[in-house]
């Protein structure tokens, strides 16, 4: 679709309640409440079983679905009866304030309440929902996976506050959409080649609405990054060098607001160690061997800089991962033997200059997610949350730099060769526009 704006098709695929729905087939959903063959804590049916009142409540280890860590609940408390609802009050809501409750449940939940009435079937068209949801705290981080099976683009969603992975229908995108750029505000962002034109769209997975870009000034493959800036309720794709090597390419800015793509400074002749980028603070940052250190592209002036931050000794393979408040971290593997391989994670010290050590990732952790020395791996963040998944093993294993803590994200939609992952937030709200 060259140029065409929004697709005649957008929210075609999300009408009903089973658009978006768990991935039974990689978890099966199990309450530690209820179900077949659990024990009964009721009061009311437990004739002859010893006292399990509140003053004796037993404290039960459980597996949370999703992150595979013990946490500790209770299981004893007194189950009240539900408290009946009277149909003629509850009907008589005003619409401001079902607006404001209805934009505080999770976004995939939204799509099961459809089902409840013509009012609800249409509430992603009511521009007094969206502008509460707009308002309401975000729902939190979510891991999106990509990949085609036989042609068909699949994705799942795995959010992490649920703890739970559903499947979103990816079938209106076009067939050329190949590569996931990666996501910003709500917005997820593809490339691929549509014969020998390079090109770009923007979507809302939530909404199913997309649009492709107009074509860059210099049509060839490139290195893309998105950013959303949600005050002014528009994007830009950054497109740096090309991916064979390049350098004569200058730097292509797409702005939303102005629907065109402006032609910046040729980044300076350097040899790259990655192609991999991060984004904060409205700077775009590489690694670079030669001269050693990282390349900054200042978004708002529009120019390039090297930074001289020499890259710890040892170090095997690096990922620039993007923090809150002008945070900026370096991931990868020390030590040339399998034996004294460890992974660690540095925080750039603006003012010195210089990579400052913050974590190691344990030993059991590391021989998990990397079985061999020369075993590859991905690593992405977002808001001071770090994941890491394993090419061969399809395991994910997510670090929280803040709290630092280490846990295993569960599921299947990580387990395919050719999946492509990234974080996600779900927002109704991002508009392609």
């Amino acid at each position: 679709m060259a140029g065409s704006g929004i697709s005649s098709e957008s929210g075609s695929g999300v009408s009903g309640s089973g658009a978006f729905r768990d991935d039974e087939n990689c978890h099966k959903q199990v309450s530690p409440i209820r179900g077949g063959g659990s024990r009964n804590t009721s009061p009311s049916g437990r004739v002859g079983s010893r006292n399990t009142s509140p003053s004796r409540q037993k404290v039960i280890k459980t597996k949370p679905r999703g992150l595979d860590e013990e946490t500790v609940a209770t299981f004893g408390k007194v189950v009240h009866p539900d408290v009946q609802m009277e149909d003629n009050i509850w009907a008589m809501l005003p619409e401001d304030l079902l607006n404001e409750i209805l934009a505080r449940v999770p976004p995939f939940m939204i799509f099961r309440l459809r089902s409840v009435c013509k009012r609800w079937n249409l509430i992603l068209q009511d521009h007094s929902f969206l502008k509460f949801h707009s308002q309401v705290p975000s729902h939190g981080p979510c891991l999106l996976t990509f990949w085609k099976n036989s042609q068909t683009p699949q994705c799942s969603v795995f959010s992490l506050p649920l703890k739970t992975w559903y499947r979103i229908p990816f079938n209106f995108l076009p067939q050329w959409a190949f590569w996931l750029v990666g996501s910003s505000g709500g917005l997820v962002c593809f490339s691929g080649l549509d014969g020998l034109t390079f090109r770009t769209l923007v979507c809302n997975p939530l909404t199913q609405t997309w649009r492709t870009l107009p074509s860059m000034n210099y049509d060839q493959q490139r290195q893309l990054i998105m950013v959303v800036d949600r005050t002014d309720k528009s994007f830009k794709v950054i497109a740096t060098s090309d991916i064979y090597g390049d350098r004569s390419l200058p730097t292509e800015v797409y702005d939303s607001k102005i629907d065109k793509w402006t032609v910046h400074q040729i980044m300076p002749a350097v040899n790259l160690c990655s192609s991999k980028m991060a984004y904060c603070d409205s700077r775009l940052y590489l690694e670079t061997l030669s001269p050693l250190g990282l390349m900054m592209y200042r978004l708002d002036l529009g120019y390039w800089e090297h930074i001289p931050a020499k890259f710890p000794r040892s170090l095997l393979d690096g990922y620039l991962v993007a923090g809150t408040h002008k945070r900026l971290f370096l991931v990868g593997r020390i030590g040339l033997y399998s034996t004294l391989q460890s992974m660690r994670i540095w925080e750039l010290d603006h003012a010195k200059i210089l990579w400052v050590e913050i974590s190691r990732m344990p030993p059991k952790y590391f021989r998990a997610l990397l079985r061999l020395s020369a075993e590859r791996f991905e690593c992405f963040g977002q808001d001071n949350l770090i994941c890491f998944t394993s090419w061969n093993q399809g395991k994910g294993l997510l670090y929280d730099v803040d709290k630092k803590v280490w846990s295993w994200i569960a599921g299947c939609a990580l387990q395919s060769f050719n999946s492509q992952v990234c974080f996600y937030e779900p927002r109704f709200d991002a508009s392609v526009q």
